[in-house]
């Protein structure tokens, strides 16, 4: 049997037992583990648990497994900890998210007790998406970069992403790249100037969406997210830039940039007109437009150091990232 708190999950759900339970996937580096646990009686059928148990050894799967990425990791499980404790709840249907049942944690295990978001009718997970599904996750980054814009993070990360650069010195220092590490911390400082800060989610990958079934009638959001270990502040076009990348070729990303990007922001200068009238939407999508091909620089910078070989160092990002490079340097 899978190692689990059940008297926790029983005491915070109010359930007379547990009936099953499915692994959905292991933590990054053996950090832990994700269960789907399935219960009778209470008032859910099912729950989430992210079982959090730091290794005698980690084990990164690209070498990185340094002192600084253990405590990277520590901070992470934290900050998503503070996230889905202090934020979530603010989280509205048109950027869903799991709400927090219970938190349990000493100094080497923590449990976190979330909603299934498949019992809410978000069941369906992608590894490619098409127009309409792409669509969904921009219209639900855009509500959720308008409900926390201008916000100053509180127990979160006060710089999103799990690939800023202060936190990743080692990636810096192995890469190649003189002129790229000379703008590094240039391209930074011009995401930190923005006058226009928001929370960003900090992983929006595609994985960490989670779909509801084509033949959905729902009205406000057919996707939810989840993964909040990187959630902090930021610019909205770093999630944009990153979940982009994370499933569209270099040939996609040529081709609807622009279709992709005017999507976003119809949808965040809707919803920042609802949510923030005092803010100027057009002056805000002026601002974050400019710093697309900057947020691009960013993750490049950081992959160049981390993984020069990988698929998203492609001709598209490349383009983009001397573009900046030259424009800073």
């Amino acid at each position: 049997m899978l190692s689990i708190n059940t008297d926790f999950i029983l005491r915070a759900t109010k359930a007379r037992d547990i009936c099953a339970i499915e692994k959905l996937q292991s933590l990054w580096s053996g950090y832990g583990q994700i269960l789907r646990v399935g219960l009778q009686g209470g008032s859910h059928k099912s729950v989430i648990v992210k079982h959090i148990k730091l290794p005698d050894s980690a084990e990164h799967p690209r070498g990185w497994n340094t002192q600084l990425s253990h405590q990277r990791k520590l901070k992470s499980y934290q900050v998503e900890s503070y996230w889905y404790q202090h934020y979530a709840q603010r989280c509205d249907v048109f950027c869903p998210t799991p709400s927090c049942l219970a938190l349990e944690q000493d100094e080497n295990e923590t449990y976190l007790l979330l909603s299934d978001l498949a019992e809410a009718g978000f069941s369906e997970l992608r590894q490619t998406a098409t127009t309409q599904e792409l669509y969904a996750c921009l219209s639900w980054l855009a509500h959720f970069h308008a409900r926390f814009l201008q916000e100053v993070p509180k127990g979160l990360w006060l710089t999103g992403s799990y690939w800023h650069l202060a936190t990743r010195p080692d990636e810096l220092k192995a890469t190649e790249d003189k002129q790229l590490v000379k703008a590094a911390p240039l391209i930074d400082k011009a995401l930190r100037d923005c006058p226009y800060q928001t929370l960003i989610h900090g992983d929006a990958k595609i994985a960490n969406f989670c779909f509801m079934p084509k033949d959905s009638d729902n009205t406000s959001s057919t996707v939810a997210a989840v993964d909040f270990q990187y959630v902090g502040g930021g610019c909205g076009v770093q999630d944009l830039a990153y979940f982009l990348g994370s499933c569209l070729s270099e040939e996609e990303c040529e081709r609807q940039e622009k279709e992709l990007l005017d999507y976003y922001f119809l949808i965040l200068s809707n919803a920042v007109k609802q949510s923030n009238a005092d803010i100027n939407s057009e002056h805000l999508e002026q601002e974050w437009r400019a710093l697309y091909d900057v947020a691009c620089a960013d993750f490049y910078r950081f992959l160049a150091g981390w993984s020069p070989g990988h698929w998203k160092l492609n001709g598209y990002s490349e383009r983009l990232c001397q573009q900046v490079i030259k424009r800073l340097l």
